[in-house]
């Protein structure tokens, strides 16, 4: 009995512990803890960007090199896809159903228009699968997240400019004259980038999260590329035709249709300034940086989550 009063009355008159009635965020600020995988703010986040630039472009690069390797053309396909594609909206928009009509160069307007859109087109995809594609090397590896659809919207603008060596040489095939104006195409692709980036990164937090989107992108991108002019002038579309007004405005604010427009007025003579929508230089900056911004701050905010669950 002594010993049991003598144990009681150490474990009475033991000090509290100076822990309790702490939180467990007021605990882990006094031990000096992070939480792991924690969303960094946004300035931290783009200072991790901006230091692992290396790894975002030899990551494109690799993919780039990968994408082709089991074929035996390889990277011949990088240019083959688009141009076969441009053939086949060529016999069937051009020719059956004529839509060439009433169109000067035709068939520099819509592989321009073909080689465009499939830069935007690629690259939402790819950014759709973005994480939900790399989910091994997203739980293996900690980095900013966001190096992986600016990665592959980078991959897929090295792409495209293969594809432009070629869209050079059907230009000048059908006589078409370098001028000044070629210049444009360097910032409306820039701009196209960035929208693009965007937008990947958009469809890069929401294919993380509902992975069968990867499914249904195909069909919605297939639905912008008809509403985009890519086979066929809208104005010659709309023209005599009663169509309400918000609709047209629609049609050409749209943002694949904007940078085409742009591409097109840069690189062939016949497609004039009269051809282009009012202000769409702003349309495509405002683009751009709408996109942008929005873009990358809603692919942020979910940063912690990527990879979980």
């Amino acid at each position: 009995m002594s010993e049991t009063t003598h144990d009681s009355a150490v474990a009475m008159s033991a000090p509290p512990s100076s822990d309790e009635g702490l939180t467990p965020a007021q605990r882990a600020q006094k031990y000096g803890l992070s939480q792991s995988g924690a969303r960094p703010g946004l300035p931290e986040y783009v200072r991790q960007l901006w230091a692992r630039r290396h790894f975002i472009s030899a990551f494109a690069s690799a993919k780039l090199t990968a994408q082709y390797s089991q074929a035996k053309l390889g990277q011949v396909w990088q240019v083959a896809t688009p141009l076969l594609n441009a053939l086949v909206y060529y016999l069937i928009f051009g020719v059956l159903i004529g839509t060439s009509r009433g169109v000067p160069d035709f068939v520099p307007f819509l592989v321009t228009g073909v080689f465009i859109f499939t830069f935007t087109q690629s690259s939402v995809m790819a950014g759709t699968r973005a994480i939900s594609g790399n989910l091994g090397l997203v739980r293996a590896l900690h980095f900013p997240r966001a190096c992986l659809p600016i990665s592959f919207c980078l991959m897929q603008l090295q792409q495209l400019l293969f594809s432009m060596g070629v869209l050079v040489i059907i230009l000048l095939g059908f006589g078409q004259v370098p001028t000044w104006s070629w210049l444009l195409a360097f910032p409306a692709l820039l701009l196209q980038f960035v929208f693009n980036t965007g937008l990947a990164m958009v469809m890069a937090r929401l294919g993380a999260k509902t992975p069968d989107l990867a499914q249904l992108m195909p069909f919605i991108m297939r639905t912008w590329m008809y509403a985009s002019g890519v086979m066929f002038s809208i104005d010659l579309i709309l023209k005599g035709k009663h169509v309400p007004g918000f609709v047209v405005v629609l049609l050409n604010g749209n943002p694949a249709a904007v940078y085409i427009d742009l591409m097109r007025f840069a690189l062939i003579d016949s497609f004039t300034s009269a051809k282009l929508p009012p202000h769409v230089w702003a349309f495509a900056g405002g683009w751009a940086l709408l996109m942008g911004v929005v873009g990358f701050v809603y692919f942020w905010k979910a940063e912690e989550r990527y990879g979980r669950g």
